[in-house]
């Protein structure tokens, strides 16, 4: 049923869309935010109108979200959303004041999920090229997709999106279209530019069709992989490690970017190749290297 604030969530998905230059994830991320809470105020506090919203109402939304389990981090989302929605909403005249502007949101837990240890990132990859041998089409673009993440930490929606022509193999270069459609070079090493030029050259062949396009990595039927494909592959793979941890492809990008670190890449760097736009959001990185430290310490150390 239409109501004031899902005709508005409509626009802004537009504004998202056409003018912020966000990603798919982000906008489908930030609707459903907007939704539920439109479904909140309806039910819980007899508002409707974009005009009606007030503070307290969007705190007892949060609350709500807390007391039903969300985490903080997901909280810290939505209340991100909701203040770029209502601030969108006060722009363009939709309302007279933004009701959330002193909306406060949980600080974020600043853990990061589990990451691989650098042996078992070795073990993941020997895994996935040992399953290559049979030259199975899947079997090989998983090596050469999970080579590739591991490499150049992109996000799994970056790889899934790259083309042919974004990836230089004599240069070891990838060019990444990131979030808000920012651009970015990033280099991979030998291993990744071997499993790559298999994919292409054994793999590929195998389920390319006429409309394929010109997607770098294709599923069985022909059409450019998805995101789903290459976390259930990076799973199933991952059983095959002892003790590693259950990990997506966005902890895999964690892993990359905690053992870039490790080795004494520089926190800038680091910034760059992630695409992250800020480096306050990289540096949560140095936590998990520290964290490390100790714990080797702790083990190490007579007198720790």
């Amino acid at each position: 049923m239409s109501s004031p604030i899902t005709d508005a969530a409509l626009a802004f998905e537009r504004h998202l869309r056409s003018e912020r230059g966000r990603s798919e994830h982000t906008t489908r991320a930030y609707l459903g935010d907007i939704r539920n809470l439109g479904a909140f105020l309806e039910a819980e506090c007899g508002v409707t109108r974009l005009e009606e919203i007030r503070l307290a109402d969007l705190r007892s939304w949060l609350a709500a979200q807390s007391q039903a389990g969300a985490a903080r981090s997901t909280i810290a989302r939505r209340s991100a959303a909701v203040r770029t929605f209502l601030g969108w909403a006060t722009r363009t005249g939709r309302i007279a004041a933004d009701p959330s502007l002193r909306l406060a949101a949980p600080q974020r837990d600043g853990h990061l999920p589990a990451v691989l240890r650098q042996s078992d990132a070795s073990a993941l990859l020997e895994v996935a090229a040992v399953a290559s041998d049979d030259q199975d089409a899947m079997h090989l673009r998983d090596h050469a997709a999970l080579e590739l993440l591991y490499a150049s930490g992109i996000r799994v929606g970056e790889l899934t999106g790259l083309d042919l022509d974004d990836v230089n193999l004599d240069a070891g270069l990838v060019r990444v279209m990131g979030k808000g459609g920012k651009e970015r070079t990033v280099p991979f090493g030998a291993p990744a530019r071997e499993a790559l030029v298999a994919w292409l050259s054994l793999g590929r062949p195998q389920v390319v069709k006429a409309d394929s396009g010109p997607a770098l990595l294709l599923g069985r039927r022909g059409r450019r992989a998805d995101a789903r494909q290459i976390r259930s592959a990076l799973h199933a793979l991952l059983r095959h490690v002892p003790d590693a941890p259950d990990l997506s492809p966005h902890g895999l990008r964690h892993s990359a970017a905690t053992h870039l670190l490790e080795g004494g890449a520089d926190l800038r760097l680091v910034q760059e190749l992630l695409g992250h736009a800020s480096l306050a959001t990289t540096q949560i990185y140095t936590h998990v290297s520290v964290d490390r430290l100790r714990q080797s310490y702790r083990q190490a150390h007579p007198r720790a």
